[in-house]
């Protein structure tokens, strides 16, 4: 029988790049790794990548948005509860048997807590925006497509609650004025509260779409793109019986070309 060398070595090679080719899968732990294994489930793998972390950076944004919403609350609850002691010391400040120099200690407390509500409405930012003390909007991108956005409003809260902010019962304030500016500062501050709730809940039910979005798209892209041990284990191994049954095949083929030369010399 005689063995083509040029065939055997053609099928050493074959053999040899099918090995490697397992071998790169099974280190990678990937069936496709570049588009030569397959350039149509490269191209979606590529795609749902990007879609993976475009989804864990919106997640990264919507968490930001919730701290934000929850610092401006956290602001707007100490003033709440400022402007309910202003009230409850303006409701004391209306009793007939207090003297002037009660009165003078009522509105130092009073005075105190307007410093409070200026000092907390300053000092309340994230990041170095301000929150409470402009009115505007900070926009944060909630998804991984466009027009997938949801916005915080900040608001002048002090142009509110210039009336509360005001209050001195020792130098003409009445009673009656003292209290409807304390209502309508409490009104203010529960509608701003109010609005912050709501957009929280937004956040965290864009967070809780997109993780499990996230998660779907991760699967996805995990069917098409790891690698099935057992049965790249089980190629490998078919591989292996091809590749002694070729070089045996070669070895066989060189010793038949020894005993031509042989005979010729």
């Amino acid at each position: 029988m005689q063995v083509n060398n040029n065939g055997v070595s053609s099928l050493i090679s074959q053999v040899q790049e099918k090995q490697n080719n397992l071998f790169e899968k099974l280190a990678s732990g990937k069936k496709v790794n570049n588009a030569t294994d397959g350039a149509a489930a490269q191209q979606i793998i590529d795609r749902l990548t990007s879609e993976v972390e475009g989804s864990r950076q919106a997640i990264n944004n919507v968490y930001d948005g919730i701290s934000l919403a929850q610092v401006a609350e956290g602001g707007l609850g100490s003033i709440n509860d400022d402007v309910n002691r202003i009230r409850e010391l303006t409701l004391q400040s209306g009793s007939g048997i207090l003297s002037s120099g009660d009165r003078r200690a009522i509105q130092s407390e009073i005075t105190q807590l307007q410093e409070n509500i200026t000092q907390t409405i300053e000092q309340t930012n994230f990041a170095g925006k301000p929150l409470l003390s402009s009115d505007g909007e900070l926009s944060f991108q909630a998804g991984a497509n466009s027009g997938q956005s949801i916005s915080v409003g900040t608001q002048d809260i002090a142009s509110k609650l210039s009336g509360v902010l005001s209050i001195d019962i020792t130098s003409g304030t009445s009673v009656d004025e003292a209290l409807s500016a304390a209502d309508e500062a409490i009104e203010v501050v529960g509608g701003a509260r109010g609005d912050l709730g709501a957009t929280q809940n937004r956040f965290e039910s864009a967070a809780r779409t997109l993780t499990q979005s996230s998660i779907n798209t991760a699967e996805a892209r995990s069917r098409i793109q790891d690698l099935d041990y057992a049965q790249a284990a089980s190629e490998r191994a078919s591989n292996d019986v091809r590749s002694q049954a070729a070089v045996s095949v070669q070895a066989q083929a060189n010793q038949q070309e020894g005993q031509v030369l042989a005979l010729l010399n």
